[in-house]
């Protein structure tokens, strides 16, 4: 399968791809080497800002990811202009709607908790100004940002586990506290549903119509296999862990996600945006470093599947660089 590393110049990952006018635009996380210790909990992932990269059209006026120059807009927000935000910028996402554009974004707070927050920008490479607190009843991370085309309404898919810090959290409701991190990783597998139990979930939520909070209160997105069961915490290859995604394609709503700990990137279907998504294979075999993240984007009628890997900085997993290729059949 040819691929093509998007930015050798620097550092990033967990790519977010959009088509606005006549560009492609790519969200990543921006990686950078802290000097904070490798640990489980993610902790050595201490990025500080978000740059806008895009791929821009030849000189025919056409669109090719595995081709396009790619251009660097600079940084779009940085972690200290967000008021309530402590640490660690991880993955994120932009909409559009109405000329408008809003960056979707997950950091930790002063207590080391994760929470989403949005910011908003006139252009697509920003620069995005932020609103001074996270999205109310927000938590954990990964957020994207998808617009139902039958309905034109907006939602947000989150969360990941360990150190995403989803199994901190039942019906919306926070049941354990971050002294959980200070666990060794076999302890904090404790506080997740044992093997034969149903899965933690993906969380998806309707926006409201200014785009800056939720509608309702989150609801679970719901994997399920071919005879309608849901996938149970110890189907390691199957299951939800991040890296939530959502698309629209062959007339079905798509849910492409990771699962983790075994590094896969999975495909679930399903015929409304609320599902449930029936399980329907793998897209991405486990890539060099201890992540894998992915979105799915069209373009130009062709679909495509950015992700990343750790190769050119010799399997640092925390130095990640962005990567696209034409997106497989699950198998």
């Amino acid at each position: 399968m040819s691929s093509r590393y998007l930015f050798p110049a620097d550092y990033m990952a967990d790519p977010a791809a959009h088509v606005w006018g006549d560009r492609i635009w790519i969200y990543p996380s921006h990686d950078r080497e802290s000097g904070i210790p490798e640990r489980d909990n993610g902790d050595h992932f201490d990025m500080v800002d978000y740059h806008a990269l895009s791929i821009e059209p030849d000189a025919e006026g056409r669109l090719d990811p595995l081709t396009g120059d790619v251009v660097d807009h600079g940084v779009m927000l940085s972690l200290a202009e967000i008021p309530w935000a402590k640490r660690q910028l991880w993955d994120s996402d932009v909409a559009e709607k109405d000329g408008r554009y809003y960056l979707y974004f997950c950091a930790k707070d002063a207590a080391d908790v994760f929470h989403l927050g949005v910011a908003t920008a006139a252009r697509p490479e920003g620069p995005f100004v932020p609103e001074p607190t996270p999205i109310d009843g927000s938590y954990s991370i990964d957020p994207c940002c998808f617009r139902d085309p039958k309905t034109g309404a907006y939602y947000l898919a989150f969360g990941g586990i360990w150190g995403g810090q989803l199994q901190r959290y039942r019906d919306n409701r926070a049941v354990y506290t971050a002294d959980e991190d200070t666990l060794p990783k076999e302890n904090r597998a404790a506080l997740e549903p044992d093997d034969d139990q149903p899965a933690l979930c993906a969380k998806l939520v309707r926006l409201t119509d200014d785009m800056k909070g939720f509608a309702e209160p989150p609801r679970d997105l719901l994997i399920v296999d071919a005879e309608g069961r849901p996938l149970t915490a110890g189907d390691h290859t199957r299951r939800f862990f991040e890296a939530s995604w959502l698309s629209y394609r062959d007339g079905a709503y798509h849910f492409t996600y990771s699962t983790g700990d075994t590094h896969l990137i999975c495909d679930a279907v399903s015929a409304t945006v609320e599902g449930p998504y029936v399980y329907r294979g793998v897209l991405l075999d486990p890539q060099v470093g201890w992540t894998t993240h992915a979105c799915v984007t069209e373009v130009e009628g062709a679909w495509y599947l950015f992700h990343h890997d750790s190769v050119p900085s010799g399997g640092r997993t925390w130095l990640r660089s962005l990567k696209v290729c034409k997106l497989p059949e699950a198998r």
